[in-house]
């Protein structure tokens, strides 16, 4: 799999699936798969089991990965949803650029 243009931090769309249209922070990135983990996007119920970690066993809500194709990153500038982009500053750094409004993010 090739690496994530989406990363830890970033504010996302869900574009598909349950939760089309939520957004939220990306709590993690797994480039292993393919997938992000997304603040309360993709929330199943857990039944878990009390042990020496987690004192208190019971029902838990926790969020699940979805593909980062179901995702598009917000951009900051012009607050919508966007492709992402690569352009290289005159010190050669690369930046991720707002296929919408051109503008670098963060």
């Amino acid at each position: 799999m090739a690496g994530l243009k989406i990363k830890k931090g970033d504010r996302v769309r869900v574009l598909t699936g349950k939760d089309r249209g939520k957004a939220g922070e990306v709590m993690r990135a797994i480039p292993e798969t393919g997938k992000v983990i997304v603040d309360g996007v993709n929330v199943v119920k857990k039944h878990q089991r009390a042990t020496k970690a987690t004192m208190q066993g019971g029902i838990i809500d926790k969020d699940m990965p979805i593909p980062v194709a179901n995702v598009a990153l917000i951009c900051p500038s012009c607050g919508k949803a966007t492709r992402v982009g690569y352009k290289f500053g005159g010190d050669g750094t690369k930046v991720r650029v707002c296929k919408k409004c051109a503008g670098e993010m963060p």
